[in-house]
C-alpha cells in the first residue's frame, strides 16, 4: 500500500500575481527556502529547462532540480520531474485555480 499526498493551499493574491511567482525563478527565494543555483537554459519558464536549486535543513545545504516537463499557461499547470537528493524522484504537477478576484488554490502533486 502507497500513500499519496497532495499538498494544497488557499493564497490571498490573484491568479495572476501567484502564477508569475510560481514561472519566474528568481522569485522562489523570496517565498520559499531555496535558493536558484541556476537554470539551463536561462530564461523564462520553458519544457526541457532544468533548474537547479539549493536548501537548508538540518543543518546542511541540499541540492535538488526541477526539470519542466509540461507548460500549459492558460490552464495555469506546469508538470515537473524533480529530482531530491538520495535518489528520490517524483513527477508532481503544480496547478492553480483562481476562487474570485483575490485570491486561488495552488495545489502540488
Amino acid at each position: 500500500m502507497s500513500l499519496s499526498v497532495c499538498p494544497i493551499a488557499v493564497v490571498a493574491a490573484p491568479l495572476k500575481v501567484v502564477w508569475e511567482n510560481l514561472t519566474q525563478w528568481d522569485r522562489y527565494a523570496d517565498w520559499a527556502d531555496v535558493h536558484v543555483e541556476r537554470t539551463e537554459p536561462e530564461g523564462p519558464i520553458s519544457v526541457g529547462q532544468t533548474i537547479f536549486f539549493t536548501g537548508m535543513a538540518l543543518g546542511r545545504t541540499w541540492h535538488f532540480t526541477f526539470k519542466v516537463e509540461e507548460l500549459d499557461p492558460e490552464r495555469h499547470r506546469i508538470g515537473l520531474h524533480v529530482m531530491f537528493p538520495f535518489g528520490l524522484q517524483e513527477k508532481p504537477h503544480i496547478a492553480c485555480d483562481p476562487i474570485d478576484a483575490t485570491s486561488c488554490r495552488v495545489q502540488y502533486g
